[in-house]
């Protein structure tokens, strides 16, 4: 928790689920110019859960690391896009890099974003196969 992101104890800057709420939102204004991002999908891989949840989310397949949004669409000769969503003031975990790096190896793309605005700026990009090599 920094310091300077809050005021009274209260959080000045978006949380990361409000950041993904605004991406999502995002993409549904925006499924009209490109019908593919009806396809985007959140990974409820973190969150806060009982020993006994977790242990049936383990295994039931959840793997930590794995990144929180997934667009399954090809373009620009990727497979696919996933998303690392973080507040403005998050940092990936260990586990999450090497999640990137994992999934970038199988030929697709993947990137950490702080904030809702630059997510979907990369998903623009992607969309229209401008992205940049990672």
């Amino acid at each position: 928790m920094k310091k300077e992101n809050y005021i009274n104890g209260l959080r000045m800057i978006p949380t990361e689920d409000e950041e993904q709420i605004w991406l999502f939102s995002w993409a549904k204004i925006n499924s009209g110019k490109w019908p593919e991002l009806e396809l985007m999908h959140h990974i409820p891989n973190g969150g806060m859960r009982s020993k006994s949840e977790a242990a049936r989310f383990k295994a039931m397949g959840v793997k930590r690391g794995v990144s929180d949004v997934f667009l399954p669409v090809a373009k620009g000769g990727y497979h696919g896009l996933y998303i690392e969503l973080k507040a403005k003031d998050g940092r990936p975990e260990k586990e999450q890099k090497d999640w990137i790096a994992a999934v970038r190896e199988q030929g697709y793309y993947a990137a950490v974003c702080y904030g809702g605005f630059e997510a979907a700026n990369l998903v623009e990009a992607y969309m229209k196969g401008e992205v940049a090599k990672p």
